[in-house]
């Protein structure tokens, strides 16, 4: 049975994947359509890449656009069995047919102020009994006498069989019936979901100034630990949420991305030593201007996030902004173009500051049309 190839769909970034399926479904929802207007949707990628992200952000994106409460069930069936997607039999009253017990992930809300998102994730390394009874629910929207309700949109996600994962074939019959998408890794469109989502300072700059090693998955290695969109997340939750120093934090982080990636994260770190006091520049203060590019990238990093921190305050972000207007011109057209992804739409709010204004009128055209 010949099996379905990747090589012959479109290929976008999480934030990409966002934006197109967030419009399609809001559109769709927006005009009262039937969400099965849109087939399902089957993002392919390597282990990490961002599909289960990029699914939670589609829901984000939905809510924004359609001002309904989105719920995402998900369901990872690597986990199941035919019998749970399917339920369990029992006795009608009488005891004359057999009837199914409808499985938990049937129990959505049917309200037109709710959507639903069915996320089947690991599909393609379910077993392939649980494999057909998850086709179902895809293709059908249905399993025995269980029904998905009309405001159900449903996405299945999995790795290729060429990521060397556990991946069955998908037959191309029921290829045929979905939507595929490959999910690949890009880092300006990661960078902008970090600084959004409050990712640690550290790993954003240490992958600003080493971008190869956002995405290090090789499908021919046997290591067990490696960087990937997923696993950087992680470590930045051991620095966010136990200690922001990676030298104690050394082993744990070594434990996630490889201790070859793990080392140059600790060496690089040591380039905070020597930067500016971050608030002083924040209260109108100007220290002097790291000399090293790598301590640039950690300055730049470092104030988006305190931005981030602070974005309301908009006379110490000002402030900020003075500061990187002694900036080299390309840290400092990255610094503000950081700022931006702070959150939707904050650009509306720079405008606001007199500085931003000027800055632009002086080093808006470096931009090259990308100012959002």
């Amino acid at each position: 049975m010949s099996d379905v190839k990747v090589s012959n769909i479109p290929s976008m970034a999480v934030g990409k994947l966002v934006e197109k399926l967030g419009y399609a479904y809001s559109t769709v929802i927006n005009n009262c359509l039937p969400v099965k207007t849109m087939p399902s949707v089957m993002l392919w990628g390597p282990p990490g890449i961002g599909k289960s992200q990029a699914v939670r952000q589609i829901a984000a994106e939905i809510t924004r656009n359609t001002k309904k409460e989105v719920r995402v069930t998900d369901v990872r069936l690597l986990l199941f069995n035919p019998i749970d997607l399917r339920g369990i039999p029992t006795s009608n009253a009488d005891k004359t047919l057999a009837v199914w017990l409808k499985p938990q992930i049937f129990q959505m809300d049917p309200s037109d102020s709710i959507v639903n998102i069915l996320f089947l994730d690991e599909i393609s390394a379910a077993p392939q009994s649980v494999q057909a009874a998850a086709y179902q629910i895809t293709l059908d929207r249905v399993i025995g006498e269980h029904r998905l309700p009309d405001n159900c949109i449903v996405i299945a996600a999995g790795n290729r069989t060429t990521d060397k994962s556990v991946a069955f074939k998908m037959p191309k019959a029921l290829a045929n019936r979905l939507m595929h998408i490959e999910v690949v890794g890009s880092f300006n469109s990661w960078k902008e979901w970090a600084i959004s989502s409050g990712v640690n300072s550290k790993v954003i700059g240490f992958l600003s100034f080493r971008q190869k090693h956002l995405m290090g998955f090789d499908s021919g290695s046997d290591d067990l630990a490696f960087p990937t969109p997923r696993a950087w997340e992680m470590v930045s939750s051991i620095l966010n949420g136990i200690h922001d120093d990676i030298e104690d934090m050394y082993s744990l982080i070594a434990g996630i991305v490889g201790s070859g990636v793990a080392v140059e994260f600790r060496t690089w770190a040591k380039v905070y030593r020597n930067l500016p006091a971050i608030e002083d520049i924040f209260d109108g203060k100007m220290p002097a201007l790291p000399q090293n590019t790598d301590a640039m990238y950690a300055l730049v990093s470092s104030m988006t996030c305190y931005a981030r921190d602070h974005k309301d305050d908009l006379s110490r972000i000002a402030n900020s902004i003075c500061y990187a207007d002694r900036m080299p011109p390309d840290f400092s057209v990255v610094l503000l173009k950081d700022y931006m992804y702070i959150e939707k739409d904050y650009k509306n709010k720079l405008l606001t500051i007199p500085e931003f204004n000027k800055w632009m009128q002086g080093k808006g055209s470096l931009m090259n049309g990308s100012v959002r």
